[in-house]
C-alpha cells in the first residue's frame, strides 16, 4: 500500500468516525421526542413499561381521543388560540423590536447609548423579579383573563431582538441613509423602504424566536388565562394530566406530537435564515 493510498484510508477512517460519533449523539438528543412520537401509537400500559420505539400495536385512536379532550372542546380551539397568540405577539415583537433598533442605530439623540444600556440590562433581568408586578397592574386594569397581558406587551419591543438589528443596522453603510434623505425621503422612510429589507435575515431569525418562544410558553398562559376555552396548546396538555384519576397518556403524547408539527415546519422553512441572521449581525461594514 503506498502512502498515498495510507492516507486516503486514513482520511476515510476518520470520516466514518466523525459521522458514526455525529450519528450516535444526534440519537441520543433526539431520543425524547422520538420516544413521545413512538408513544403516541400505543397503549397507556405499555407506554411506561418498555423502552422500545416500535408500539407492539399501532393505535391512531390516540389521536382521536385527544383531539376530542373534552365534549365541550376539542384542540382544534387550543391550537387557534395558540396560533392566535403566537402569530400578533411575533408581529408585535419583530415589527416594534426592528423600529426601536433602528432609533437607537442611525437617530443620535441624548441619552442614546444610556438608553441602550438600561434596554440590555433588561436582558439579565429574570422574568420572575417582574411577574408580580406586571400581574398587579394587568389585575387592576381588567386584562387578566384575556390574551391582552401576553400580547400587547410584545409591541413594546424585545430587548434580544433590539439587540440583534442593531448590530445588524450598525454593519449598512450610513451612505445609504444619505443618499435617501437627499432623495427626499424621511426617517421613517428610510426605515420602511431602504433598512427594513435589508435586514431581512435579522427579521426571520428574530421571527422563528419569537415564534418558538411564544408557542412554547406555558407560564404566561397559566397567569393570566382561567377558562378552557382560552387555554393555549401548552395548557391544554397540562390540564390533560389528572392525578386524581388514571391519566391517558397515549392521548397526550399524540397531542404533544401534532403540537410539533408547527415548530419542525417553521424550522425547516428558513433554518437557513437563523445561522445567516446570527452570524451577519456580527459584522460591520
Amino acid at each position: 500500500m503506498t502512502k498515498m493510498q495510507t492516507r486516503k484510508l486514513h482520511l476515510l477512517l476518520n470520516d466514518a468516525a466523525f459521522h458514526c460519533g455525529v450519528i450516535i449523539l444526534g440519537f441520543f438528543m433526539l431520543y425524547p421526542i422520538l420516544w413521545m412520537i413512538a408513544n403516541s401509537f400505543k397503549e397507556t400500559r405499555e407506554i411506561f413499561n418498555t423502552v422500545s420505539l416500535i408500539p407492539k400495536d399501532f393505535r391512531l385512536d390516540n389521536y382521536l381521543r385527544g383531539w376530542k379532550y373534552n365534549n365541550a372542546t376539542t384542540f382544534a380551539t387550543f391550537f387557534g388560540n395558540s396560533f392566535f397568540y403566537t402569530i400578533l405577539s411575533t408581529l408585535g415583537a419583530v415589527l416594534s423590536s426592528a423600529l426601536v433598533a433602528y432609533g437607537f442605530a442611525r437617530i443620535h439623540f441624548r441619552g442614546n447609548g444610556f438608553w441602550y444600556s438600561c434596554m440590555f440590562l433588561t436582558l439579565m433581568l429574570p422574568y420572575q423579579v417582574v411577574m408580580v408586578p406586571q400581574f398587579i397592574i394587568f389585575q387592576k386594569i381588567g386584562w387578566v383573563n384575556t390574551f391582552l397581558p401576553l400580547i400587547v406587551p410584545q409591541f413594546c419591543g424585545q430587548a434580544f431582538f433590539i439587540f440583534l438589528m442593531v448590530q445588524f443596522i450598525k454593519g449598512i453603510p450610513s451612505e445609504l441613509d444619505q443618499s435617501a434623505m437627499i432623495d427626499g425621503c424621511n426617517k421613517f422612510t428610510v426605515f420602511a423602504r431602504i433598512l427594513f429589507p435589508l435586514i431581512k435575515p435579522a427579521v426571520i431569525t428574530s421571527t422563528i424566536f419569537s415564534f418558538y418562544w411564544r408557542w412554547d410558553d406555558f407560564l404566561g398562559p397559566l397567569l393570566y388565562l382561567n377558562r378552557p376555552r382560552s387555554f393555549t396548546v401548552s395548557l391544554a396538555l397540562r390540564m390533560f394530566s389528572d392525578p386524581m384519576t388514571s391519566t391517558d397518556w397515549g392521548a397526550i403524547f399524540a397531542m404533544g406530537t401534532l403540537s410539533l408539527i408547527p415548530v419542525f415546519a417553521v424550522f425547516i422553512v428558513f433554518q437557513k435564515y437563523i445561522v445567516q441572521g446570527l452570524v451577519t449581525s456580527g459584522l460591520k461594514g
